[in-house]
């Protein structure tokens, strides 16, 4: 290596120091920037409740969750619907999404015969619940359901999601709910951009977008500049969001790129101007944190951001 390059330490270091400053400047503004015209919801998965709704929404008011995911499955029974439903909304809980996680654009026929199923099963779960959202991947076109594959960003595919997305939503025709796709890096919708070219593109009502910021964050260049494309995603899906995850990732000083995704807090997000953006949407936007394995993992995250929300004037439902 010559002398001109940068050595591990120093740039072991200059990773460290600019992800501390991101999370602590707000992307170069000031940390009294927020506005926070409205609050955010706040929610993650709790760890009791059982078959039991009252439980389930106390689990929530004990963690300071104003948001939950939806804690039945498609094959729920209307009465166990409607008693969280209605224990829900009697708490002031909104249940946020519903998963389809499953992958309707595997080359397996069988596979995708039942993801379908399970994407119109669980659309229509959120429809009965009052989600905000029912949200899916778009799935991948090899044999890994999440994983990266050569045809997954092709035209062809992108025609193949369009018809897809459409048919699942016009055999379930919601009216409570929407069906979205989770933000990710190697397949669509990749991009803020891409987003917007698949709302036009399947043309329904209830299509709407998710935003997950730091499954996009695949590159240096886009990791030091987080708070920029985080101002350009809700530039530009902001009258779509119904829901988002929080996450944080960090970026390794390895001599090829390695991103790892972190608990909040640990990486190099830019939360100040996530919630700033957040509390700019109308409707008590709702901020999902996921991927975590304890409860203790889960109040770390949830301390984090609502100290980060409270130093730059969001407040959290």
């Amino acid at each position: 290596m010559s002398s001109d390059s940068i050595s591990r330490r120093r740039f072991n270091q200059f990773v460290i120091s600019g992800s501390a400053m991101m999370l602590a400047g707000g992307g170069g503004r000031s940390a009294a920037a927020g506005t926070g015209q409205h609050p955010i919801r706040l929610g993650g998965p709790v760890f009791a409740g059982g078959k039991d709704p009252e439980v389930w929404a106390q689990a929530h008011q004990k963690a300071g969750y104003g948001a939950a995911l939806c804690p039945l499955g498609p094959e729920a029974s209307d009465a166990e619907v409607s008693a969280y439903r209605r224990v829900a909304e009697k708490s002031g809980l909104v249940i946020a999404e519903v998963g389809a996680w499953s992958n309707p654009m595997s080359p397996d026929a069988e596979e995708r015969k039942k993801a379908l199923e399970k994407c119109r099963n669980s659309l229509a779960l959120a429809d009965r619940i009052g989600a905000k959202c029912c949200v899916n991947i778009t799935g991948s076109m090899g044999s890994l359901w999440d994983g990266p594959d050569p045809a997954n960003l092709t035209p062809e595919t992108f025609d193949r999601i369009v018809e897809t997305t459409r048919s699942i939503i016009d055999a379930v025709k919601p009216s409570n709910t929407h069906y979205t796709l989770e933000t990710m890096p190697w397949m669509f919708p990749d991009s803020p951009d891409s987003y917007l070219r698949l709302i036009k593109a399947i043309d329904r009502k209830a299509f709407a977008a998710h935003l997950d910021p730091v499954n996009m964050i695949c590159s240096p260049q886009r990791y030091f500049g987080n708070a920029e494309f985080i101002r350009e995603c809700f530039k530009k899906l902001g009258p779509h969001l119904k829901a988002c995850h929080a996450k944080d990732i960090l970026l390794q000083p390895k001599l090829t790129t390695h991103l790892d995704e972190v608990r909040p807090g640990l990486g190099g997000l830019d939360y100040s101007v996530y919630l700033e953006e957040l509390s700019r949407l109308p409707g008590s936007p709702a901020l999902i944190i996921e991927h975590l394995q304890t409860e203790e993992e889960y109040r770390l995250a949830a301390e984090h951001i609502r100290g980060v929300g409270k130093r730059i004037g969001v407040s959290f439902v």
